[in-house]
């Protein structure tokens, strides 16, 4: 397409990596053999240019593998995926930092790139001087870094130390001055790594702010990799999903979001790998979503839902505090309840009572038309007055919330939110 920016074909990216043997030396002449085997072998290697490792063992470890998409200009593409999945080294691909082993990458324009703190400066100079040799190594004539000068300062927030050594900076200070300078000197395509996580929240929506700017007003290109999905949510329009190296799917960053949280989540049947045992006092045995006394997971969110813990105590004289929290799927905390002792005085004899041996369930109920049209995930956690925890198990459980039609008839579209409650609404006439 003619405003494609960005095309990657057949990408991958391979890493020679080295282990230590597993062998026991016993014997000084052993030890010996095996130091000279290892002073030949890395000479040879750094005579005939070849990579160097430490280890008597190789491996091949690729980092990406046969990677296709396409990026048009003014797209704003979150990258997702589980640690190691590939996204830093993709993102270094794409600034020219690092050689791919097979395939081939076409850019179009300037490259400006965040990928870590302090990437693009020396730290024995001063952040003013940084700020024109960034400009410098972007290609930029002094005068045009001159003109853009007074609003990356401003932007930046460390006027006060602009004249200081950047070794003296604080990794947020570091943050704050780069990516002031990526996104002013008018790359058209800014690419940005989980750095900005180093930063405040404030100047975290400041940075957002400024790449929504660069993107919507002035059609430039935006790469950003984070693992907090309301970021990538309010940000990308659309989003590429990374695993273990290969390309899953690029898609709208709404639906992207919804199957990379149900992929890291455990299905209702995998409950026991998410429980973590911290105390053999309390033990988790279930947790089921119900409906109408049916256990379900797609529920009708015009009807009440209830979240049902069962758990077994082994220890008498146990004081025990099921809780929960209820996720959304872009792993945003919409709420958090347990057993308080306003709440329980006269609807749960159990709670501050010393429980004996046995199995018991606890469950709460969300009211109808409470939840909106989305996927929810649960967490849980079993404690004594939430301070000592016995078990707990994160997104243990997933359900969909289910529009019946019954609000669709008021709500005419999907409204956006975590939530949807329905309001009785007053309305009179003042005179």
């Amino acid at each position: 397409m003619t405003n494609s920016v960005i095309k990657v074909e057949n990408l991958g990216k391979k890493y020679i990596i080295g282990h230590k043997g597993v062998g026991n030396y016993k014997t000084f002449r052993e030890q010996m053999l095996k130091h000279g085997h290892n002073f030949y072998s890395r000479t040879k290697k750094m005579l005939t240019g070849q990579q160097v490792l430490d280890g008597e063992e190789v491996e091949e470890f690729w980092a990406l593998k046969n990677l296709n998409f396409e990026i048009n200009q003014g797209d704003r593409i979150g990258i997702i995926g589980k640690n190691g999945a590939g996204k830093s080294t993709l993102l270094k691909i794409l600034s020219r930092i690092t050689e791919p082993t097979t395939g081939k990458v076409f850019t179009k324009g300037r490259i400006a790139s965040l990928l870590e703190v302090g990437t693009g400066f020396h730290p024995e100079l001063t952040g003013r001087e940084n700020i024109f040799l960034n400009g410098a190594i972007m290609g930029m004539g002094r005068a045009e870094i001159k003109r853009k000068f007074d609003e990356i300062v401003d932007f930046s927030g460390v006027e006060k130390f602009l004249d200081t050594p950047v070794k003296r900076y604080s990794s947020g200070m570091y943050v704050r001055l780069a990516f002031s300078v990526a996104a002013h000197l008018e790359p058209e395509i800014l690419i940005v790594d989980e750095v900005l996580a180093v930063g405040d929240a404030e100047f975290q929506k400041k940075c957002l702010g400024k790449m929504q700017d660069v993107s919507n007003s002035e059609g430039r290109t935006v790469l950003f990799v984070s693992h907090n999905m309301p970021a990538i949510a309010k940000l990308c329009n659309t989003a590429i999903l990374l695993r273990a190296g290969e390309f899953i799917k690029m898609d709208n960053a709404g639906d992207i979001i919804q199957d990379y949280m149900l992929s890291v989540s455990a299905s209702n049947s995998d409950i026991d790998s998410t429980i973590k045992v911290r105390s053999n006092k309390v033990k988790l045995l279930a947790i089921n979503i119900q409906q109408n006394n049916t256990n379900r997971t797609d529920v009708d969110i015009a009807r009440p839902v209830s979240i049902e813990i069962v758990y077994e105590v082994l220890e008498d004289n146990t004081i025990c505090t099921p809780s929960i929290v209820l996720k959304d799927n872009f792993d945003v905390e919409i709420f958090a309840s347990f057993n308080s002792p306003s709440a329980s005085s006269s609807i749960d004899k159990y709670y501050g009572v010393p429980l004996q041996r046995g199995i018991y369930n606890s469950s709460i109920t969300i009211p109808a038309n409470f939840l909106n049209d989305n996927t929810y995930f649960v967490d849980i956690y079993l404690s004594r007055f939430l301070q000592e925890i016995f078990t707990y198990a994160e997104k243990a459980v997933l359900f969909n919330g289910i529009d019946s039609g019954e609000m669709s008839k008021e709500y005419h579209n999907k409204w956006l939110g975590v939530v949807r409650p329905k309001f009785d609404w007053n309305t009179k006439k003042s005179n």
